[in-house]
């Protein structure tokens, strides 16, 4: 398949888990790819594979909190590879404990980092979008986006709640400027980012009694990446293996 040959997409989060599926099958898909991460080593570890695989790929340095830093990766992706089609804001962090003991500077860091960055993002990939004629932006929500989940971390579900509305918002602001804007909605995913405990309560909350893997997260992003998602703009996929559904 090479539904991106010739086009180019910029991935947050991309060093591992979601963000590196979704690099590497984008790339197989003959597509160039812009590796963003703040692991610096792990990025050019992704964009390695993909230029030895025979793909095209760069790694940058972003943190996604830094309105400079976006205004600069934007600048290096369409100088290096000519332009920018799609935008995937995957970068994010979590918090711990509850309203009752989670600080307010803990509650800050997570929303600079996994809600002001998809702002920043599409602020700042906007006009390199409006001139690909055929634009796309995917942000990664949550579950937890839409859910309460269990009571903790309200930061990250505060978070992940804009990320959903101002996905929608956005989508009807470029709805006629050539740019589709979409979310996705990850469930428990198999990445670093559960930690090493034990994952038997979250088996038992899925319905299909799996965790995800990256790969499969990575398949949706890349369906509204493209052009088989053409009539598709401020809609919510969830990828949850029924979660939501209960």
């Amino acid at each position: 398949m090479s539904r991106f040959e010739g086009r180019v997409a910029l991935i947050t989060g991309a060093a591992s888990g979601i963000g590196k599926a979704t690099a590497l099958r984008f790339a197989s898909e003959g597509g160039a790819v812009a590796v963003a991460d703040i692991q610096d080593d792990l990025a050019k570890g992704v964009a390695a594979q993909i230029n030895e695989a025979g793909g095209k790929a760069l790694a940058l340095h972003l943190d996604v909190s830094d309105e400079k830093q976006w205004n600069g990766a934007v600048a290096t992706t369409v100088e290096t590879f000519g332009g920018l089609d799609a935008l995937v804001n995957n970068a994010g962090v979590g918090g711990m404990g509850t309203i009752d003991d989670e600080s307010y500077e803990e509650y800050k860091r997570v929303i600079s980092i996994t809600q002001d960055n998809v702002f920043l993002g599409m602020r700042a990939a906007g006009p390199a979008l409006r001139a690909s004629g055929h634009g796309a932006v995917v942000n990664t929500s949550s579950i937890f986006g839409i859910s309460g989940g269990f009571g903790e971390d309200p930061a990250y579900h505060a978070a992940k709640g804009a990320v959903r509305l101002i996905t929608k918002n956005v989508a009807l602001a470029w709805a006629t400027e050539g740019v589709r804007v979409n979310s996705v909605h990850p469930g428990f995913i198999d990445t670093p980012i559960l930690g090493e405990g034990d994952k038997t309560p979250l088996l038992q909350v899925t319905p299909m009694g799996r965790l995800g893997t990256p790969e499969d997260v990575a398949a949706v992003i890349l369906f509204l990446a493209s052009d088989d998602a053409a009539f598709v703009t401020g809609a919510e996929y969830v990828v949850d293996g029924g979660f939501t559904a209960r």
